[in-house]
């Protein structure tokens, strides 16, 4: 038996050497080119062709690649083929593989480039933004066109470059964000790059090209150094103005099968089936991939590194998580640390529908405890606050719903294990499934379902604009003194609506563009954003880190139904204080019993003052209907 095991695992570490190997599918010299491709022994022919350009015309050579090991095929073309491009074709259709890092126009075809010479000047000076703790991130969920494509003075209008542009830095510096997490980035399937003038929209989770940034965000999708030089440039501003950079991966599954990289060149493989041998669907978008596939496992976890390497990413956030397995989700982490610990990893802890292997053997939200330093979204706190994902006229408390104090409660504590939160009473779980509050992230609303504006208007009937405003801030002060990392919708500051529309995948840039004029309509929200995440870097109160100091700090105090009190000690420089926040979603005036004290008026009636708008002694919060109280003692 011990042998069988030890072979076996023997077996599963050549497979994944040879992996690491073979995404190596294309190695550039002067002198010479080398492929090499993972596809069954059992082939009969697998080609690569040489074009001379991404699209159109016929192949200048063809090379037969010959078997060099177990599903391993292999050959080299003489020369420089530098600018020239390639695809492999073993019968089902031409493709670049499955690792090209450089592709051609709508990703047809791979590029053959020397990747050093993509690199802006300074890139070997870039530097990680410094992270003390996850719990130090204030993350701002983006999508390029969104962000910038109504700007007046953009002159990169939803390119990556517009994120370089001083008044992008100048927006995201002021509001005091320091990780912008940008929607998939990579080469996706939807938009096509020759007809950019269409508006053709899409938020990108159609992947084709893992590994190669998308095309219709650069200034030239027909140059394949264009995209890759500009993407670097993008994250090397974020970088110089403190701005850590995450992207958005959807490894889950593919735009679709037949045409999809991993089907051209290795059938059925990279995806799982049911036992009556039809495709799983835990995505909901016709198929899953298997992440337990040795190989499919080894390129997650070489292509996470690889945009860690090459592009200096910072963080990842992983669609649909509940598909992957869990040893890879591990095995990603692990590979990650051994680059930087402090690059943030979290995900949706949940899959669409069912998948092809058991509940208890992925990345779900519950199995979070068995994924160490990896978070996933509480849907508790979001839906206790603005109402449930599949019915967007339910309330949460922000519209009066009641019972929802203790799954906010639960949200406010970052999902861990906490003497005073009733877990018989939260929604979705009846156990804590963070270990750390740092692996809970805390939100309201993101690009998924209604943003916050729209969803208060459509859940809370004749909702006054006065209302909504209230309620806007009020949600995210919840959010913001969380114990969990903090996320926001880009916009969010802006009072960004999205005219209603609930699922914007493919919406045009009328509804999914931000409204800068907003800024000027509303200053009193941008200018509450920007105070609430200074108040959540100055005390620590916010950011306490730990479970254990959590639950040592944090303590909920007795308030009427539809509010949420609590306060928290920490030490602050050389001082142990206490804050003492009160959260009041009903109409009327409420007065909660707190200890007797001399407290300086940090938040009131929607207004935040770091210096203290007041300065009281009491041992009675009074705070207006439907807004935060902040005291700090």
């Amino acid at each position: 038996m011990k042998t069988t095991i030890i072979l076996g695992l023997m077996a599963i570490a050549t497979a994944q050497t040879a992996a690491a190997q073979q995404f190596q599918e294309m190695t550039y010299t002067p002198a010479k080119t080398t492929f090499s491709l993972f596809a069954p022994s059992s082939a009969k022919q697998v080609n690569v062709r040489i074009y001379k350009d991404g699209q159109g015309g016929k192949a200048v050579k063809t090379v037969k690649l010959v078997r060099s090991g177990d599903d391993r095929w292999t050959g080299e073309v003489k020369g420089d083929l530098k600018g020239r491009f390639y695809t492999f074709d073993m019968g089902r259709g031409e493709c670049p593989g499955v690792f090209a890092k450089a592709v051609g126009v709508n990703g047809q075809r791979g590029a053959v480039l020397d990747l050093s010479a993509t690199n802006p000047e300074g890139w070997e000076r870039d530097v990680r933004p410094a992270l003390n703790s996850p719990a130090d991130l204030v993350v701002y969920e983006m999508h390029h066109r969104d962000f910038s494509i109504a700007r007046q003075d953009a002159q990169y209008p939803g390119k990556f470059l517009a994120l370089t542009e001083p008044w992008a830095i100048k927006h995201l510096k002021a509001l005091g964000v320091n990780a912008v997490h940008i929607l998939p980035s990579y080469d996706y399937g939807s938009v096509d790059e020759t007809r950019l003038g269409d508006n053709k929209y899409n938020w990108g989770y159609d992947p084709v090209n893992y590994n190669v940034p998308e095309g219709s965000y650069s200034t030239d999708p027909y140059n394949p150094e264009v995209r890759i030089r500009e993407f670097k440039q993008m994250v090397q501003a974020l970088h110089k103005a403190g701005i850590r950079v995450i992207l958005d991966v959807v490894y889950n599954h593919t735009f679709d099968i037949d045409h999809s990289n991993f089907q051209r060149t290795y059938p059925d493989y990279y995806y799982r089936k049911k036992a009556d041998g039809t495709y799983s669907n835990g995505s909901g978008c016709g198929n899953e991939t298997a992440s337990d596939q040795p190989m499919m496992r080894q390129f997650m976890i070489e292509s996470v590194k690889y945009w860690i390497n090459e592009y200096h990413i910072d963080g990842l956030r992983f669609d649909l998580m509940g598909i992957h397995d869990i040893e890879t989700m591990n095995q990603i982490r692990k590979a990650v640390n051994d680059i930087d610990p402090t690059i943030f990893i979290y995900g949706e802890g949940w899959s669409a529908g069912g998948c092809g292997i058991p509940n208890d053997r992925l990345g779900m939200k519950a199995n979070i405890p068995q994924m160490p330093g990896i978070a996933a979204f509480s849907d508790e706190i979001r839906d206790a606050l603005r109402g449930p994902f599949d019915n967007d006229a339910t309330p949460g408390i922000l519209g009066g719903a009641p019972n929802m104090e203790e799954s906010l409660k639960f949200g406010i504590v970052g999902c861990i294990q906490h003497p005073q939160v009733d877990m018989s009473k939260v929604n979705y779980s009846k156990q804590a499934w963070a270990v750390e509050p740092t692996q809970m992230m805390a939100y309201v609303s993101c690009h998924d379902d209604m943003c916050l504006v729209d969803r208060l208007k459509a859940s809370v009937p004749g909702i006054t604009q006065e209302e909504l405003i209230r309620l806007d801030l009020l949600a995210q002060t919840a959010v913001f003194t969380s114990q969990g990392v903090p996320f926001i919708l880009s916009g969010e500051e802006l009072l960004r609506d999205k005219k209603g529309v609930h699922n914007s995948y493919n919406s045009p840039d009328s509804i999914n563009h931000l409204d800068w004029a907003n800024k000027m309509r509303y200053p009193q929200v941008f200018e509450y954003y920007k105070n609430l995440i200074q108040l959540r870097q100055r005390y620590p109160h916010f950011r306490l880190g730990s479970a254990e100091q959590v639950r040592k700090s944090v303590q909920f105090l007795d308030a009427p139904k539809g509010v949420v009190a609590y306060r928290i000690e920490a030490p602050r420089g050389h001082i142990v204080d206490r804050v003492i926040v009160v959260l009041n979603f009903t109409r009327q005036e409420q007065r909660i019993a707190i200890p007797e004290g001399k407290y300086s008026v940090l938040a009131a009636s929607g207004v935040i003052d770091l210096n203290g708008l007041d300065i009281i002694k009491t041992n009675q919060a009074v705070v207006a209907p439907q807004t935060a109280l902040i005291l700090q003692d």
